[in-house]
């Protein structure tokens, strides 16, 4: 029998097996390439003598790492011809008291779509070094570059994502709040457009991503009274219908999904997933996720960290 496929073999992958998984979700943004990814690390390491690797966790990390950089240039690959926006897939979370705040932040929305400025080995490198914790000469031997490199790497990596927040001044945007959601949902419900209004940022900002399935906006929509009318306009698209009268709530759940306070709404044709960002108490991002290839994860999330 080999090693690595032994009780202890199977027990250290196991042990690794969420943070494997966190990596390689935050490297792709896909929960489907991010499971595929560790399986295959799994097919690896059951192949491999576990007495020859003197370091268990710096070996994963490797394979993971090279592994879901491949997947990335795949991938984007075919963003090129997906429907609409792209969005990371939603994806369960349960604060854990040992979890750093860094692990935390690096799995919200407002992080990871601001991570697609930047290119495939800055993104591992940033992510490596930045949110895991990773030395440079680790990051170098992963990426197959000089310790210089990466370093240059990780650098280019921070400006890019220090210009793309808020200016001097400006109060950085945080997840909004369970409640913030609720009083915007309860707003546009009850037809208050100047309650609505006061919710939203002037230069909020509403993405949508449904996939080929399902009716959304194809585009971005920016500005609080378009987005208003949006969501007055299309509630009835996203499960409101079954609605017998105006003041009847419908079907939601708050859930903490990537980090974040989020309203599910269960509908026939899959769950959909509400996030925002917030600053000063107006929502600033309202993403939408529909693609129902992408929610069914809610129901049987792996454990990811």
């Amino acid at each position: 029998m080999n090693p690595a496929s032994t009780p202890g073999g199977l027990d250290t992958f196991e042990g690794e097996r969420p943070r494997l998984t966190g990596l390689a979700y935050r490297i792709t943004c896909s929960l489907a390439d991010a499971e595929d990814v560790v399986q295959e690390v799994w097919i690896r390491w059951a192949a491999r003598g576990a007495a020859t690797v003197d370091n268990p966790a710096g070996w994963l990390t490797t394979v993971t790492s090279r592994l879901a950089l491949d997947r990335l240039r795949a991938q984007r690959r075919r963003r090129e011809v997906y429907v609409g926006p792209w969005l990371p897939d939603p994806v369960p979370t349960a604060r854990d008291v040992g979890e750093t705040a860094g692990l935390s932040e690096s799995l919200t929305l407002g992080f990871l779509t601001m991570l697609d400025s930047l290119g495939p080995y800055e993104r591992v490198a940033f992510l490596l070094g930045d949110v895991f914790g990773e030395p440079y000469p680790a990051i170098a031997e992963i990426l197959g570059k000089s310790e210089p490199a990466c370093r240059q790497l990780v650098s280019r990596a921070r400006r890019k994502l220090h210009s793309a927040r808020p200016g001097a001044g400006t109060p950085p945007p945080s997840p909004a709040s369970a409640e913030l959601l609720e009083q915007l949902m309860d707003s546009v419900l009850a037809g208050d457009a100047d309650r609505t209004l006061s919710l939203l940022h002037p230069d909020v900002v509403l993405i949508s991503d449904a996939g080929p399935a399902r009716r959304a906006a194809r585009h971005p929509v920016a500005g609080a009274e378009r987005v208003r009318q949006l969501l007055v306009g299309t509630w009835r698209l996203i499960g409101f219908k079954t609605r017998s009268s105006p003041d009847e709530r419908p079907p939601a759940r708050l859930l903490e999904v990537n980090s974040s306070p989020s309203l599910v709404l269960d509908t026939p044709e899959g769950p959909i997933v509400i996030t925002g960002e917030a600053a000063r108490g107006q929502i600033t991002s309202i993403w939408v996720r529909l693609n129902p290839d992408k929610t069914a994860a809610l129901e049987d999330p792996p454990p990811i960290v």
